[in-house]
């Protein structure tokens, strides 16, 4: 949480040189507080397992957050109960007139199809549009990352010659941003994926920033200069035993598989996994939660503004 100091006081600029969060009385006082809605909408197969995932890591903090659980009423999932469903999850239609704090968009197991082959693409079309004036923050976690790049900014995305698979070392470009407060010089975070965005063809759009990469697993975050887009190309959300599900179902399947980099101690699936990202997912998560949301978002929510029409609404410090 941010430290609450009296307006003008010369300590603030020492403190911001230094990316410590501060916070002076004038926005201390101005604030109300209220629960964060949050809508996950979920594109992976497993809804119950990527929906622990995510709420374990959001729910590291002491913020009060309240969750939807959106699907997409044009596929029917496959691998997840229809009365989880039923229960817990809602369609586009049911909260489509609501506002959002923040939403986060997944991965989906389709990163090799054309974005507009796949099934449910002109309803997630329709949605990323939508969160353009109802959602303040929107995370989006690889192939959903892909997907909204391409969508907003017309990025492409490209086959990887193999799987990029395992667990991989980033640096951060962008020290001062908040997203990676408190981050190591060089931290890990899992990929697995098999197709990738590149560098040069962000850099052609001047209203995004990339905030972090990998010499081995290329982009890894990128924000528009409005901070209220957020796109992760990784799973920084991934149990430490999931990368080793992926490794058994493809092995036991005769699927052309490599053991996951930086994953099993001397490459040996035969011993336990080593995990590397747990604080740095923590931190990623909070972070975004903390400063990209619930320092910046409208108390009201009726006031939400078109993120296409407006800058954020603290400027460039976020």
């Amino acid at each position: 949480m941010p430290i609450k100091i009296p307006n003008n006081l010369p300590a603030v600029h020492i403190l911001e040189k230094e990316n410590i969060f501060t916070m002076d009385e004038t926005r201390a006082y101005a604030q109300d507080i209220r629960p964060l809605r949050i809508l996950l909408l979920n594109l992976m197969p497993t809804k119950i397992v990527t929906e622990t995932q995510l709420l374990r890591l959001l729910g590291n903090s002491p913020l009060q957050v309240e969750f939807d659980f959106m699907y997409t009423s044009t596929y029917e999932p496959k691998n997840t109960p229809y009365e989880h469903l039923v229960k817990f999850y809602e369609t586009f239609d049911q909260v489509k007139n609501r506002k959002y704090d923040g939403m986060i968009i997944t991965g989906a197991p389709v990163e090799q199809m054309p974005f507009e082959e796949v099934d449910y693409w002109d309803e997630l079309c329709e949605i990323m549009d939508w969160s353009r004036r109802n959602v303040y923050s929107t995370l989006h976690i690889c192939w959903g990352a892909q997907a909204a790049l391409y969508y907003h900014y017309g990025i492409p995305k490209y086959d990887l010659p193999k799987k990029m698979f395992g667990v991989f070392p980033h640096k951060v470009n962008i020290k001062e941003k908040m997203l990676f407060r408190g981050f190591d010089d060089v931290f890990y975070a899992p990929h697995s994926r098999h197709t990738e965005v590149r560098r040069e063809d962000i850099e052609k759009v001047a209203r995004l920033c990339i905030l972090s990469e990998s010499d081995e697993a290329g982009v890894y975050a990128v924000t528009d200069k409005k901070y209220r887009r957020l796109f992760i190309t990784g799973h920084s959300e991934y149990d430490p035993l999931t990368l080793k599900a992926e490794y058994d179902r493809d092995v036991a399947q005769g699927l052309p598989i490599n053991i996951p980099d930086n994953y099993y101690p001397n490459d040996d699936p035969s011993q336990m996994p080593v995990v590397r990202w747990r604080s740095a997912a923590n931190l990623l998560f909070s972070n975004w939660l903390n400063y990209y949301v619930y320092q910046t978002t409208p108390f009201d929510l009726e006031k939400l503004v078109d993120v296409n029409e407006v800058s954020g609404l603290y400027g460039d410090g976020i």
